[in-house]
């Protein structure tokens, strides 16, 4: 056996990792609900000057990652991102949004957009790249993501 280092898998193999883990998920009683998706904020040029990628796994939402075009930020374009995306999951059935930064890359932002901060994994070698990990709790609490309708 040996392990390999790649910088994409193939597509027939992901096909296979993702089928088994389906699967196994489908045994315990969960449905893993994956999608990558993103939402583009355009201006009226329809130029793309805001991008938000995330994905849903089981009952929650991730944030990836979000950018604003530097000269656009401070403006409320990454707040208008951030409703966009509660508002069209809100009633959905999950959970919550969950998201990690960077403490260079605006954390006061998130809580301001009315995250919580659950915990901060520090760097004390370069505090810049120390860890924050937010949660934003969806208000409708009627969750049914994640719920595997068929046990294998």
């Amino acid at each position: 056996m040996k392990v390999e280092f790649v910088d994409e898998i193939s597509a027939d193999v992901e096909a296979r990792m993702r089928e088994d883990l389906v699967r196994y998920e489908s045994s315990c009683g969960v449905d893993v609900n994956y999608k990558r998706f993103a939402l583009i904020l355009r201006d009226e040029n329809e130029e793309a000057i805001g991008i938000l990628n995330a994905f849903t796994a089981f009952s929650e939402v991730y944030i990836d990652d979000m950018w604003v075009e530097t000269s656009r930020r401070g403006k409320g374009y990454g707040r208008k991102l951030i409703d966009a995306l509660v508002e069209h999951f809100e009633s959905k059935g999950f959970n919550n949004v969950n998201l990690c930064t960077s403490a260079f890359s605006a954390p006061e932002f998130y809580k301001k957009c009315g995250f919580t901060l659950e915990f901060v994994r520090e760097n004390t070698y370069n505090p810049k790249l120390s860890k924050f990990f937010f949660v934003r709790f969806f208000k409708n609490q009627k969750q049914h993501q994640g719920i595997a309708t068929q046990q294998s």
